[in-house]
């Protein structure tokens, strides 16, 4: 459907997280919202729907507006009620995560895992991550059929987390399970049963995570769960519940991240088979290409701010103290305004300033870590499967804020 027609009288009742056809492709609704204004109260959700490219970058950088607001304002100063002590556990896990955090907090935390959670330090994983991903390609290969998710992406995903973390890999499957249950919080239309699932994985990670830290304080191993451990600058360390929290930020993050851009950019070459030649033939590097594969589907459809101070204006509409806005990355990043032809999936655009790893001192700390997994994910399946075909057309998890697939399977031809 073209996306004048969508929600032609009111662009916002297509904006329906609820609806099956909207999750399977936002695009045309998304298109007809920021087409019809920069900005748009979703009543539903009491969130300002942030479209357009330049205002959700600007918004990223601004100062004025913050993850949290706990560090200015009390609740009943932001209109909002007390969190709901039902989800404890959730709210503990996110208490000291780098993404809720602001300053000074946020700052402090940074730098201490700058310090052990650098590019250098990332670099150095590269032989064993491309070793990983050609393992579990030689097993795909010896299968007629293969699903790019559960039998690569996830675990090769939740492989180099364990690895860089420090993490036993007998592990891998529980983490995958809380991973899944957690990051459904985040959905707007998550009912009461998703939120106690979540909360209930938060509560048996947090206690698993503090088994681990204990284990890392008895026998360092060098690993960056053992560096966060013994982390120290100018006299300052982590805590426990800080360490907590970064470990599960890198976990949910960086996993749900790379496994659902893997997928859903997988899904974009099949169906784009010129693209893929371009791959196979070498014409276009997978670094590149990556960029592509984050911008065009993206991963991560929406990210949130508080409005902490005065002044704040986006698209035309003045925004006092205690608003919520909601940035839509997914329209953002098929912005024309920004995007020269934004609909067309051309691996070769390589434009690396899309807004996929967020901006501002929120900006993904793990974002080299993505970068190198998806180069070689993409860099070896091109290599490996020139003649890679869809088995059968995907379907979308009924999800809209993390945009993934249900499984993708493929054949080598």
């Amino acid at each position: 459907m073209p996306a004048d027609d969508v929600g032609a009288t009111d662009p916002l009742a297509a904006f329906d997280v609820g609806d099956p056809s909207f999750t399977h492709d936002p695009y045309p609704a998304l298109a007809a919202l920021r087409e019809a204004g920069p900005i748009h109260l979703h009543e539903p959700s009491g969130r300002w729907l942030v479209t357009r490219f330049d205002d959700v970058a600007t918004a990223l950088r601004d100062r004025r507006l913050g993850r949290s607001y706990t560090h200015l304002h009390d609740h009943a100063e932001m209109g909002r009620p007390e969190p709901d002590p039902r989800w404890s556990s959730f709210h503990e896990h996110e208490r000291w995560s780098l993404l809720s955090l602001e300053p000074p907090d946020h700052t402090r935390l940074r730098r201490l895992v700058s310090k052990v959670f650098t590019p250098t330090s990332v670099a150095r994983r590269r032989d064993e991550i491309e070793d990983l991903s050609r393992l579990l390609l030689d097993r795909c290969a010896e299968l007629e059929t293969f699903d790019l998710l559960s039998d690569y992406a996830q675990p090769y995903s939740i492989g180099v987390i364990c690895a860089v973390l420090g993490v036993p890999a007998d592990d891998a499957a529980q983490l995958l399970d809380w991973s899944h249950a957690i990051v459904k919080m985040y959905e707007l239309d998550a009912d009461d049963d998703t939120k106690r699932a979540a909360d209930r994985a938060a509560g048996e990670y947090i206690e698993h995570t503090r088994d681990l830290i204990a284990a890392k304080r008895a026998e360092p191993d060098g690993l960056l769960l053992s560096e966060l451990v013994a982390v120290e600058d100018g006299g300052e360390t982590l805590s426990e519940d800080e360490i907590t929290s970064t470990t599960m930020v890198l976990l949910e993050a960086g996993h749900e991240a790379t496994v659902n851009t893997l997928g859903n950019g997988f899904r974009a070459l099949m169906r784009h088979r010129d693209q893929w030649r371009r791959l196979t033939s070498g014409e276009v590097a997978a670094d590149t290409a990556v960029e592509e594969l984050i911008r065009w589907d993206a991963p991560l459809q929406l990210f949130e701010r508080w409005i902490l101070d005065d002044g704040v204006s986006i698209g035309g509409v003045d925004l006092p103290v205690g608003q919520e806005i909601a940035m839509l990355f997914g329209s953002a990043q098929r912005d024309p305004r920004r995007f020269d032809d934004p609909d067309r999936f051309d691996v070769a655009r390589g434009d690396a300033s899309h807004v996929g790893f967020g901006g501002g001192r929120h900006f993904c700390v793990g974002a080299p870590l993505a970068r190198l997994e998806l180069e070689v994910s993409v860099r070896h399946l091109a290599r490996r499967f020139v003649d890679l075909e869809l088995v059968e057309e995907p379907t979308y998890h009924p999800t809209f804020v993390i945009r993934g697939l249900e499984s993708l399977r493929l054949t080598a031809g």
